[in-house]
């Protein structure tokens, strides 16, 4: 496939002649369809929300809403991209429109954004009770009308017989091979990791794009131009989900959400995680892959990894190799890959642990940068600590495994008092930074407060 076309609004559009670091939000705007908005240029605000025609596990699809400042178009070629004019007009408004028409619309800016994300949650296939509000998590109202916005939702019923639903009941587009390029700048869908090897190897210099999360805010807010981007959503084997009896094993591919709905509560520690990962849109697109691979110290899923003792699966052109997580991270920003190497899966042991928790400390409660972030795993038997896991992000130039308090724990009554001592021990083994989130006193406080915080959930839960 060389041709760079998508479906938007039902309709084939031509986008041939664009530069690949073309943003979806930017093309749909040239486009004349405005409804979608820049707000942030970095995915917080929902402005920008569109959906986007995906799998789902019973060949189906679903509508998935996304942030279009977020999404390269080249990336989409092929794609069925529904923008807020595709899901209903003035004379002729989608149920989600109604509404939110119904007070829920103050100076109308961010509202696009509002109905695509309630027009996904809407068309929801397994919704059979409300409307979830976290689905509108990553919307943000600058006039703070959240009350009538949460009332025009929840007085939606389950949707009616429509195109939109017949849609759903029909294949996803698929995703083939694409090698696109324009005035000395491209863009390269392989289709299998072999294919992708094979580029890395003619180009090892190649800007590789997950969910896009991250590499896109470097386009949008700092103005980075990538002479070879190379898109990771055509390749079915970073796509996998495998239980063996002792580990599960995780496509570096796998979106976040997707992952949210494969697991439910099967591991505590990534269900608490999930809610508290940025919003439902870019949950829609992040991968752990990704995330682990720009080796952020305050990344999300790092320190829960880390309790988990998860592993990674580097490979390429010249093999496979496994690397514990806690020696992957070598530095600030910095990883344990080698030149046309990347993560393939990420491969988490089945854990003995009976007690997990994910403190994440920050400004909001969610869709926010964490500040500092600890997950815990202790297995405990006969009111002893057996064994002692914690990851912790925010502290260090990398996210960290806190080897010292672990030591101290093992053996251990699980009880107040050891807690507290614990957590004199886990201030002092780092010594964090100052920046805008926090001051570094702050942050080692912190530490210590996670651990009292633990032994009162478990307290307050016996």
């Amino acid at each position: 496939m060389n041709a760079l076309e998508l479906t938007i609004n039902g309709s084939r559009v031509d986008a041939s002649g664009i530069d690949p670091n073309t943003t979806l939000l930017n093309f749909v705007r040239s486009k004349g369809l405005t409804g979608s908005k820049e707000g942030c240029a970095e995915g917080e605000c929902g402005a920008c929300a569109v959906a986007l025609l995906r799998p789902d596990a019973d060949g189906g699809c679903r509508y998935e809403a996304v942030n279009a400042c977020l999404c390269l178009v080249a990336g989409l070629a092929g794609a069925e991209v529904l923008t807020v004019e595709g899901i209903g007009s003035s004379e002729s408004p989608h149920p989600a429109q109604m509404a939110l028409m119904q007070g829920g619309s103050q100076c109308g800016y961010c509202t696009p954004g509002f109905a695509v994300s309630l027009f996904c949650e809407y068309h929801r296939t397994d919704r059979t009770g409300p409307i979830n509000l976290e689905a509108l998590c990553g919307n943000l109202c600058r006039c703070t009308g959240y009350r009538p916005i949460a009332e025009g939702a929840l007085s939606l019923g389950l949707p009616q017989a429509s195109a939109f639903t017949a849609r759903l009941e029909q294949p996803a587009p698929p995703v083939p091979a694409l090698e696109y390029a324009h005035d000395g700048r491209r863009l390269t869908r392989p289709s299998s990791l072999a294919d992708l090897f094979a580029a890395l190897t003619a180009d090892p210099d190649a800007k590789l794009v997950a969910g896009g999360t991250d590499v896109l805010c470097e386009i949008n807010i700092r103005h980075a131009r990538y002479q070879h981007l190379v898109s990771l959503d055509g390749i079915p084997e970073l796509q996998r989900l495998l239980w063996t009896d002792d580990a599960l094993e995780i496509g570096a591919g796998v979106s976040i959400s997707t992952l949210e709905a494969a697991l439910g509560n099967r591991i505590p520690l990534l269900a608490e995680l999930f809610p508290l990962y940025a919003s439902r849109l870019i949950r829609n697109r992040a991968t752990l892959g990704g995330n682990l691979g720009t080796a952020s110290p305050v990344g999300d899923s790092s320190p829960v990894l880390l309790a988990l003792g998860a592993s990674v699966r580097l490979e390429s052109v010249r093999g496979e190799r496994t690397v514990p997580l806690q020696e992957f991270f070598t530095g600030f920003r910095k990883t344990a890959l080698e030149v046309g190497e990347i993560v393939t899966a990420i491969v988490i042991p089945t854990t003995t642990a009976t007690h997990q928790r994910f403190f994440k400390i920050a400004k909001r409660g969610r869709d926010d940068i964490s500040t500092v972030s600890v997950a815990i795993a202790l297995e405990v038997s006969g009111g002893v600590i057996r064994n002692a896991k914690f990851g912790l992000g925010g502290v260090a130039a990398t996210p960290a495994r806190a080897f010292n308090t672990e030591a101290f724990l093992v053996g251990k009554p699980l009880e107040l008092g050891v807690m507290r001592d614990a957590g004199r021990i886990l201030e002092s083994e780092f010594t964090p930074l100052s920046d805008h989130r926090g001051s570094a006193a702050y942050r080692s406080a912190m530490l210590g407060q996670t651990l009292e915080r633990f032994i009162a959930g478990l307290e307050v839960s016996a």
